[in-house]
């Protein structure tokens, strides 16, 4: 059975939560850090996983 887990991600920049998605325990135990778009600052910055 995959346990996976919901998380939310916040632009380092703005600090606005803008993506809910799903990661699996197992193969990322650490915290999620990936570039995405965010629409408040209207530019790709990195997101940070949040509690």
């Amino acid at each position: 059975m995959v346990v996976r887990v919901k998380i939310t991600l916040a632009c380092t920049e703005c600090k606005q939560r803008n993506y809910n998605m799903t990661k699996d325990k197992k193969t990322h135990p650490d915290r999620m850090e990936t570039k995405k778009y965010c629409r408040f600052c209207k530019s790709h910055t990195l997101h940070k996983e949040t509690k």
